[in-house]
């Protein structure tokens, strides 16, 4: 009995024994599988959806805007500079610092006591020269009527001559006679050579006075127009600027005292690439005159002003590129020479294009478009033109599709996304017009009316719309960011 006891003991723990070992040999295979699974069988999870602004593309005709940034200039700028040297006696009152002057106005005149005495002795000298051409005039009628005498007398003579002739033919006169009456023709004839040299003589005379009164005459001019010299004119309606004179300052000849500028006559003239400046060009090559929008922005309140393209550089300047364009201003209110400005050109118009934003293309120029099962496909498109923060495409099979707006770094090509599409309901916008508190409202007009940078009549406006009940928000917010506030 024992003997079985302790047979039956073994074989329990044989079988505990085996039972163990086989559980420690699944356990371990079951470690090695999920190892094995983690080192070579792709991660099962589930797809990532994004969530992306979309919009249907349409293609329409677009017109670009070509945008700039160039300085104002005038047309017709002179500078005024001293015609003669002396002290300064006399100058317009208002020749100061923007002071407007009108055609033909004087602005200043020189001391003229010199140029004065000058005119005085040159007028003088003419009527000396004057009163000796009348001498010499006198004395040459007098030797005309000498030779005129002179040739009298010896008709005179030679009449006698004959008469003596016919009277010693007949016996009557006697030879001395004859001979008399010819040595009487022939001294005639030597008075009437000697006369003749006295009038040639008188006539040189009358040349030689003529020439010197001429000449006197030019000297005359010449003194006159250095006196007229002592007195500036202006040449022109326009602006003073520069100002560098005043009373009793010594200046000398062609020193520049001020620049006379023509408000009325202004123009801007911007730099534009050649890409662009071609785009502008019609088909035989010539420059066309396009209308141009002017912008000056004063505080949030853009002063604008018309212009029309007038013309080009005639050369690229050295160290510059593309291509510098003038245009006329045809009311240039409220802006003034070196302004800093906006300048907007109407480009030809684009047909069948789309304007998208520009978050929208992708550096690889594609777009990503939304396909029927909800996901990505990009597509590649045609950059016309940008325009701000928007571009203008264009592509094939794009009509009706819907395009993401923005594209990030983790969109691409077969993502699954979830559309974001545009609804009707009302945005909450930022009022176009504010309330002012009386503080604020001083404090705005207080720096508006020390602000001396301001043209004036913008001035103006400015201070009317201040003092009203609603101010413009964007004014109200860039005369703060002036102020530092």
């Amino acid at each position: 009995m024992r003997f079985i006891g302790r047979a039956l003991i073994g074989l329990f723990l044989t079988a505990l024994t085996v039972g163990l070992l086989t559980f420690a040999g699944y356990t371990t295979y079951s470690a090695l599988q999920a190892r094995w699974a983690d080192e070579g069988g792709p991660a099962q999870g589930r797809e990532r959806v994004f969530a992306v602004e979309v919009a249907e593309m349409s293609f329409s005709e677009e017109t670009p805007v070509l945008t700039a940034f160039g300085e104002i200039l005038s047309r017709r700028t002179l500078e005024l500079r001293a015609p003669a040297e002396g002290t300064v006696i006399e100058l317009f009152e208002g020749f100061e610092e923007g002071g407007s002057v009108e055609e033909g106005q004087l602005l200043m005149r020189v001391d003229p006591f010199e140029a004065q005495s000058a005119r005085d002795t040159a007028a003088a000298d003419l009527r000396d020269a004057e009163n000796e051409l009348a001498e010499a005039e006198r004395a040459l009628e007098l030797a005309r009527e000498e030779v005129e005498a002179a040739r009298s007398q010896a008709a005179l003579r030679a009449t006698a001559l004959t008469r003596a002739q016919d009277l010693a033919e007949r016996g009557v006169g006697s030879a001395a006679a004859v001979e008399t009456a010819e040595l009487a023709v022939a001294t005639a004839e030597q008075a009437i050579l000697s006369l003749r040299r006295a009038l040639a003589t008188a006539e040189a005379r009358v040349d030689n006075a003529g020439t010197a009164l001429d000449r006197r005459r030019i000297a005359l001019a010449e003194a006159e127009r250095t006196l007229a010299q002592t007195e500036l004119y202006a040449a022109f309606d326009g602006v003073l600027t520069d100002v560098d004179t005043a009373v009793g300052r010594l200046v000398s000849r062609n020193e520049r005292l001020a620049s006379l500028i023509d408000a009325d006559a202004l123009e801007v003239a911007f730099r534009v690439s050649t890409a662009q400046y071609v785009r502008l060009l019609e088909e035989d090559g010539s420059l066309t005159q396009r209308p141009v929008r002017v912008l000056l922005d004063v505080f949030g309140l853009d002063v604008r002003a018309d212009a029309t393209l007038t013309r080009e550089s005639g050369a690229v300047a050295e160290g510059q590129t593309g291509r510098l364009l003038f245009a006329r201003l045809d009311a240039p209110r409220g802006m003034r020479v070196g302004d800093f400005v906006r300048v907007e050109v109407d480009e030809p118009p684009l047909e069948n294009v789309a304007r998208l934003p520009a978050t929208a293309l992708g550096s690889d120029g594609q777009v990503l478009v939304l396909t029927e099962d909800e996901t990505l496909e990009a597509i590649p498109v045609e950059l016309m033109r940008r325009q701000g923060n928007d571009v203008l495409i264009r592509g094939e099979g794009l009509e009706g599709r819907e395009v993401v707006l923005a594209r990030t770094p983790v969109l691409g090509a077969g993502i699954r996304v979830n559309p974001i599409r545009p609804q009707g309901a009302d945005v909450p916008e930022e009022p176009d017009v504010i309330a002012l508190d009386p503080e604020r409202r001083a404090r705005l007009i207080s720096f508006v009316e020390g602000n001396t940078f301001i043209p004036q009549d913008v001035r103006d406006r400015m201070l009317r719309q201040l003092s009203e009940d609603e101010v413009p928000a964007g004014m109200v917010a860039r005369i703060e960011s002036r102020m530092g506030s």
